[in-house]
């Protein structure tokens, strides 16, 4: 089979070397460059990499990728999408082909988009950019999506195949609130993009806006994966809490509870907010049921803080005030095995040993 990897690009230097040595397991490259103003061109061009410039204006994610896509030529087999701060695990190409047959559309791979300081995974779940080039087309200006439209799909699952994603913080999203306020006037009944806007504004920190976004997409037909309408309950929450309309806040969570009961985040977050306000026994009860909770959902929509050594760290601190010392060091160890190097927390094992004594 004929494989190919496609891919947008902009001022993305310090990625090239890496994102090509990570693809070159496909046949051939082919890269869209947006207008970079650094090296990216000639070292992708000096690499072997297929490089055409076009200036996208306005901006829209899903056309440029659109023409990316374009560039791969039609007897491709599996065209692959990523973006220049992903790399795969050694292996990805002979693991695609094995799972694929001819009535094949698209693959679904693991994506660890979260990373530690170790390499490994904090938010994982899957993602479906490996398909193949006849009937798919990329939609929505941000936040797009790749889009079946020639009947029904057969997708092959690699869960094997493994991209990793190593983010540029220093890159702007700025971008994205103006792309997404277009999306949704584009297509107003879309619970995905409306979800994401209000999560958007509260990122940006606009309350009142995020909270009337996020109430509404609640109320789209198309808005019924419970984890999502979690999501965006907890969201709204969050954004009572930080406006200390703390009654609200808890109404809010104990939906997001109700909704999607299979889910630590709502408990976690919750549980956050009372420690804030010094509720130590409500803390540890959320985290006790919490950890009830024994199954980690492999979607997009994942807290770090619902898998880290949150809960331990915040049972105890509450052990620790409702004057519980064995119990504070027992969770304080366990807080340790995620963070063995925490300065914080070995202090508050040194305070709580004391006290236990």
């Amino acid at each position: 089979m004929k494989v190919c990897v496609y891919a947008i690009s902009k001022n993305e230097e310090k990625f090239v070397t890496k994102w090509v040595n990570s693809m070159k397991e496909a046949d051939e490259i082919y890269v869209l460059d947006t207008g970079s103003t650094d090296n990216t061109v000639s070292l992708l061009k000096e690499a072997g990499v297929h490089v055409e410039q076009e200036i996208i204006s306005p901006w829209r994610f899903d056309v440029a990728r659109n023409k990316s896509l374009e560039l791969v030529p039609d007897d491709c087999d599996i065209c692959v999408c990523t973006d220049f701060d992903e790399v795969f695990e050694h292996g990805w190409r002979e693991k695609i082909e094995n799972a694929w047959n001819d009535n094949t559309t698209r693959c679904q791979y693991t994506y660890h988009w979260s990373l530690d300081k170790n390499d490994q995974p904090i938010v994982s779940f899957f993602l479906n950019q490996i398909h193949k080039k006849k009937g798919y087309q990329w939609t929505h200006p941000v936040h797009e999506v790749l889009s079946y439209t020639l009947g029904e799909e057969v997708v092959a699952n690699c869960p094997d195949v493994v991209l990793k994603h190593y983010p540029d913080s220093s890159k702007s999203r700025s971008s994205y609130l103006p792309l997404l306020e277009l999306s949704v006037r584009e297509d107003p009944n879309d619970d995905r993009n409306m979800h994401y806007l209000g999560r958007e504004y509260m990122y940006y920190e606009m309350w009142d806006k995020a909270i009337e976004t996020l109430k509404k997409h609640l109320t789209l037909p198309k808005a019924v994966w419970k984890d999502e309408r979690a999501a965006s309950m907890r969201f709204i929450g969050r954004c009572y809490k930080n406006i200390k309309n703390y009654d609200e806040a808890r109404c809010w969570y104990d939906l997001a509870m109700k909704e999607a009961p299979h889910l630590r985040d709502a408990f976690v977050e919750k549980a956050l907010m009372e420690y804030e306000l010094e509720h130590y026994e409500v803390v540890e009860d959320l985290c006790f049921r919490a950890l009830e909770i024994k199954s980690h959902e492999q979607t997009y929509i994942n807290e770090p803080f619902s898998w880290d050594s949150t809960i331990y760290d915040l049972l105890s601190i509450s052990a620790y005030y409702l004057k519980r010392y064995s119990q504070a060091v027992y969770f304080v160890d366990i807080a340790l095995t995620y963070l063995p190097n925490d300065t914080r927390l070995m202090n508050n094992r040194k305070i709580f040993k004391e006290k236990e004594s």
